[in-house]
């Protein structure tokens, strides 16, 4: 199977109060999570990544993907085309909470090209690490990293997504909090 990245100017991440079916989107890697009262399942796509969180019947997904994909609007949270930088939250129902902010960055080729070559380099065992194949017109393919901070109350979720075409680099961080205590425990 081809693993190409679409072009980061068709970018859209996206929160739903529901989980969203797996076969929806091109799935290459995948970590399941099980730890105190929540569970959650992060995969790489191949515009992004889709990460499913579930405490005690809410149920919360985020997707970055491209925005050609036909999502459902039902119980769409969040929209945003990702471009520039964003912070958002949403507090759910019972007291657990959500935040998260994304950063688009334009750069230098050579500034790329070391960025790219410090994710190639990493370990998967905090996370998970996707390289795809080249699109053709530039030798190496993207990557995709993201890093996994298990909590007992909370879910950290630091996602990085190269886009070797456009010279950008899409920088995520999510927080999936239990009710109670505000801000990430350490």
């Amino acid at each position: 199977m081809l693993s190409i990245r679409p072009k980061v100017a068709e970018l859209v991440f996206q929160l739903y109060g529901k989980p969203l079916h797996p076969e929806l989107f091109q799935i290459f890697s995948t970590r399941k999570i099980s730890h105190g009262p929540y569970e959650a399942r992060v995969d790489i796509t191949s515009a992004g990544h889709l990460v499913t969180w579930s405490y005690q019947g809410i149920t919360l997904t985020e997707v970055a993907t491209g925005a050609h994909m036909p999502l459902p609007q039902k119980r769409r949270l969040l929209s945003y085309r990702l471009q520039g930088e964003r912070n958002d939250q949403v507090e759910c129902r019972g007291g657990a909470r959500y935040l998260m902010s994304f950063q688009l960055e334009r750069v230098q080729p050579e500034i790329f090209w070391n960025y790219q070559n410090d994710l190639f380099q990493e370990e998967e065992t905090d996370g998970l690490l996707y390289r795809f194949d080249s699109s053709g017109r530039i030798a190496v393919g993207a990557i995709s990293y993201i890093h996994m901070d298990v909590r007992m109350r909370s879910l950290r979720i630091q996602a990085f997504h190269t886009f070797p075409d456009d010279y950008a680099i899409v920088k995520s961080q999510s927080i999936f909090e239990l009710p109670g205590k505000t801000g990430v425990e350490t």
